[in-house]
This record gives structure tokens, sequence and C-alpha cells, in this order.
């Protein structure tokens, strides 16, 4: 153990008992002494969205919006989730769509990118994302369009923004980018890189997939024209959510039913909503809410920036910690900065003694579970000099970790590691 305290200045202080309280999962039986570390694959359901969910089925599970009393109450509330996700993302109502995946999303847009893109176009796409993220957009390229790559630095796994400006030209019309990576996790300056798409007419899709567990994001300031992530790993129910701002959504046009072209959340969503997902997707935001005002948030101003604030002041000072000591080991690669500012709470590693997989095992049989593979990132890991067969280990976390379930990572994996 390293014996170091982790804290970071100036960070507001998060009730760790309180936030558990609002986590089912944390007072379930079967899952007492696991220490969940593989939040990146879907984390844990506040208790407003299980409650929202259950309510809905029980006595609202009908066809919604028409006029008897249950449907029209269902109805309010899928409506309601829209506005109160809105709110968190810095959006319109309008722009907000919600669908059973981000892969399926994305899916979709490809498909709509189709009626306005023509041979001899040029999109660019990167070796850093989830497959989901590049593969639909590269098959494009059947379509007569160009597809340019923009890659990582092989030993870091980071884009470099400079290379981008060599990509860039008057002939492309798409980027598509991660906000941060599901395996290194390095979180990539969105901001820049839209406003360097904008200047030649390019529109942006941002994959936010990895970064929204650690604080929804303005989407606004970010200068996306589509982002994406995913509620079920945002502490919700399991649909993918779809911000298209208002200037694109005609061009993207219907792909749903054709006399369902004027109900603007049908519009990219072709199998219809799920209702009661939907309706119960408000409860993410209902979580956010309760969280502020135990934390002395007495007003809706500035709400989405104090939650912001206190996911960072609790998930910074755990990761730096996890970072500090898997650098110091000589018998792994870390993947991505060792610098917590600098990333996420994903943190990846190949062993160089044993394989991910015989880890992963291994931290299963102590109490943690954890992740091994690719991760639909195989393009990454190649890049990397990483066999995607082989693959990394995966250590994911989010706000409600305790720092007492850190240390029983660590301590799990100096047993591991050292081959005890």
């Amino acid at each position: 153990m390293d014996g170091k305290e982790y804290t970071l200045d100036a960070q507001p202080c998060l009730d760790l008992d309180f936030v558990r309280s609002q986590f089912p999962a944390f007072a379930e039986p079967s899952l007492q002494g696991q220490a969940f570390f593989e939040n990146a694959g879907g984390s844990y359901a506040c208790a407003q969205v299980i409650d929202l969910l259950i309510e809905y089925y029980r006595r609202l599970k009908v066809q919604p919006y028409y006029s008897h009393p249950a449907a029209t109450e269902a109805g309010q509330w899928m409506d309601h989730a829209y506005v109160r996700l809105a709110e968190y993302l810095n959006a319109a109502p309008e722009e907000i769509h919600l669908g059973p995946s981000t892969s399926q999303n994305t899916y979709v847009v490809a498909q709509s990118l189709r009626k306005f893109l023509k041979p001899g176009d040029e999109i660019i796409v990167t070796n850093q994302e989830h497959e989901a993220n590049t593969g639909v957009f590269r098959r494009l390229a059947a379509d007569g369009i160009i597809v340019r790559e923009w890659g990582v630095e092989r030993d870091t796994g980071a884009l470099n923004p400079s290379e981008l400006d060599h990509l860039l030209s008057g002939r492309t019309k798409l980027l598509a980018v991660s906000h941060c990576s599901n395996i290194v996790a390095h979180v990539n300056p969105i901001a820049q890189i839209t406003t360097k798409a904008r200047a030649v007419g390019a529109l942006t899709i941002v994959d936010g997939v990895a970064f929204a567990p650690h604080g929804l994001p303005d989407v606004d300031a970010l200068g996306a024209d589509i982002y994406l992530f995913s509620l079920y790993k945002t502490f919700g129910p399991h649909q993918g959510v779809m911000v298209v701002r208002k200037p694109l959504t005609e061009r993207l046009g219907n792909e749903g039913h054709y006399f369902n072209a004027a109900q603007i959340h049908k519009r990219l969503v072709p199998a219809g909503p799920d209702h009661a997902q939907v309706a119960a997707a408000r409860g993410v935001a209902e979580y956010f809410d309760a969280l502020d005002m135990h934390h002395g948030g007495t007003h809706t101003q500035g709400r989405p920036e104090r939650v912001r604030e206190l996911f960072r002041g609790a998930e910074q000072p755990l990761l730096q910690r996890l970072l500090d000591y898997l650098k110091a080991r000589k018998d792994l690669r870390l993947l991505g900065p060792s610098v917590a500012r600098e990333r996420a709470p994903t943190v990846s590693f190949v062993p160089h003694r044993i394989t991910p997989a015989e880890v992963h095992l291994a931290l299963g049989k102590r109490g943690i579970m954890s992740g091994a593979g690719h991760f639909y990132a195989m393009r990454l890991l190649e890049a990397m000099g990483i066999d995607p067969a082989r693959g990394v280990v995966r250590l994911s976390f989010v706000h409600y970790t305790s720092p007492q379930e850190m240390t029983h990572l660590i301590e799990a994996l100096d047993a591991i590691l050292v081959g005890g």
C-alpha cells in the first residue's frame, strides 16, 4: 500500500452515505462485499429511475397520449423526461432523442447521412473509438464517400489535435470522434475539435458514452452537432440518448414511419420509443436534483455544473491513487494518462506476466467486479500494439465508489500481480 492521502484543493466534499442511499444496489444482500469496478459497462440504477419504472408498469402501462387519464399521464411522463434531460445537457427538449442504445442511434444517424453525402465527399473517423462510432461511418465508403482516419499515437493512445489540421479540408463533411476513449480515457478537447471542423463546414458527431457517467456535459459549450451517450451507464434505464442540434434535425430527415414525420421524437427512432424507459429517464435528472439539494444547492441555476463538480471532487482523488499505484508497477503497461485531471475514471492496463482474463477472474474471486477484453475498441488496441484477442484489464468507477473499495481493489491487485 502507498500510505498516501489523496485530496484535491477546492473540491466539493461528496456525502457518500447519502449518495449510496440513493442506489438500491448497495442494500442488495447478494451484492454485499462486492466492489463494483466495471461501471463503464453499465452503472447501477438510481432509486428514482427504478421507482418510476415500477410505477409506470404498475399503473401507466397503456398506449400513451390518448385522452383517457392513464394514457394522458403516461404521455406527460414521457414528455417530461425530454425536458428534464435537456436541462442537464443545455439543449432544447426537441433536440433530445431516446433510442434503444447508442450503437443503434449511431447506426440510424449514419443511414440518415446518406441523404446529403455524395461520392467524393470526405469524412474523418478515428481509431480511438468504440466500434459503434467508427464502423457505421466507415461503411459509407461503399457509397463513394472518402474515409480518412485520424490515428492515435502508438505509445499513449491519444489523438493529437494538430494532426487534424492535415485532414480537414473544404471537402470534409463529417468528423466522428469520442469525448474520451473507453480504454485510454484521455479527455479530448472537444470544443477545440468542433471549432476546427466548423471552420471548414463539417458536422461533428461526438460519442460521449465513456465521458457522460462523470457528469452530463454542456453540449452547447462543446459545439457538437450530435452528442451521444448511454443512460444505462449514467444511472438510468437501458436507453441511448442522442442530442441533435436544431439546424441539423431537418437535414437528417425522418427515419421512422412516414406518417410520424411531424413527431420530432420519433423521427430518429425507427422502431418507436420504449414508453416505460423513456418515462423513467427523468429519474436521472431527479437524482441529480436530490444530490445538489442535499449538498446545499438551493436554486436550479448552475445546478448541472455543481453536480459535475461533486462528481469530479469524489472521483479524481481515487483516480489519482489508482493511477499512481499502477504507474509504479513494472509488471504492467498502464494505458492512457497517469494524471487524473486529464482523463476519466476508466483505467485499463496490460499485465506482462499473466493474461487480462486471469486478472479479471482472480479479481472476481476476491470480490472485485472488473472487466477484461477489447471492449469494442479493437482498432485502438491494434494501433497501440496490443493483441485485441488478449485484450486489457479495465477498472472503471464513478462517484459512488468508496475509498474502502479502492483499498480493496489495490490490495487485491497486489496479491494477484505478484502471484499471490
